[in-house]
């Protein structure tokens, strides 16, 4: 068991736009936890991503969750999540050592294609069909080099049958469904590096846990499918396995998932529409209703 004064908790925004109040509910969720088990809360900026961060986006969260009373204790990490670059690596270089990683050379484009045509076969393997269908796995070494002499630049893929002989069977706890059976083909051959940027949020999300001595992982029950792949990772490299909880999301007027892509409407709005801290918070709890 974990001794008390050890537990922390992260919040891990991504500073690519404000927030709204599903991001709201996930940092009180990570406050209130650490503050009932007497640990600490801390603040980590996602910030992997450097096409999509932008700087007012850092100053914006801070005061929404300053005006929410959830204060961090310690510094954030603003990663400038680059300067992990050479943590990240190190991590994919284990992973490739261990055998259980492969290049990717295809474009978006010729996953959607070869997807594309799994999914209208008269016995289309529906996994296929969902998730990435193993192209460049099935590649000779020959082949590689080809694509290689071409220039191209593969992204890092997880090869889940390898990952499985490795690891075994495998479980983690989670404080709201119980005792959890990894599924290691949840999300197929997922990649974990990408080419443009070096890494992944799987990679990052699980080095920077460890890095950070998180004991406590929380987050939108929407993520429960990527922890699976966490703890594979995780085991794969060694890392401490933390206690999770995936909570309730915060959903629209349509009941669907808040999102900075869909322009849900931003605390930041809300409050200089004139909502107060309360008003704020019964929204919330209406949501969690629901």
């Amino acid at each position: 068991m974990t001794p008390v004064s050890a537990i922390k908790t992260r919040f891990a925004p991504s500073p690519t736009g404000h927030l709204h109040l599903g991001h709201l509910y996930a940092a009180q969720v990570a406050h209130d936890l650490a503050r009932k088990l007497g640990g600490q809360y801390l603040l980590r900026f996602e910030d992997i991503d450097k096409t999509r961060i932008k700087d007012i986006y850092y100053d914006s969260i801070l005061e929404d969750l300053y005006f929410f009373n959830l204060q961090h204790d310690a510094p954030p990490i603003s990663q400038i999540q680059t300067d992990r670059l050479e943590a990240y690596s190190a991590a994919i270089e284990k992973l490739e050592s261990l055998g259980v990683t492969y290049p990717c050379y295809c474009s978006r484009k010729d996953i959607f294609r070869e997807i594309s045509s799994l999914a209208s076969a008269p016995h289309g393997n529906h996994l296929s069909a969902q998730y990435y269908p193993g192209t460049c796995k099935k590649l000779t070494s020959s082949e590689r080099a080809e694509r290689v002499a071409q220039g191209k630049i593969p992204s890092i893929r997880i090869d889940t049958d390898k990952a499985r002989e490795l690891t075994g069977s495998l479980t983690f706890h989670d404080l709201i469904y119980g005792e959890i059976t990894v599924n290691h083909d949840i999300l197929g051959d997922s990649v974990l590096s990408r080419r443009d940027i070096g890494t992944s949020y799987h990679i990052a999300s699980v080095v920077d846990d460890a890095f950070q001595e998180i004991t406590h992982v929380t987050r939108g029950d929407d993520l429960l499918e990527s922890t699976h792949l966490h703890r594979v990772i995780q085991v794969l490299l060694d890392l401490p396995e933390p206690t999770y909880m995936h909570h309730q999301l915060i959903l629209d007027d349509q009941n669907e998932r808040l999102a900075k892509r869909a322009k849900s409407l931003s605390v930041k709005e809300l409050r200089e529409n004139g909502h107060t801290l309360d008003s704020l918070n019964s929204m919330i709890n209406e949501q969690l209703k629901t």
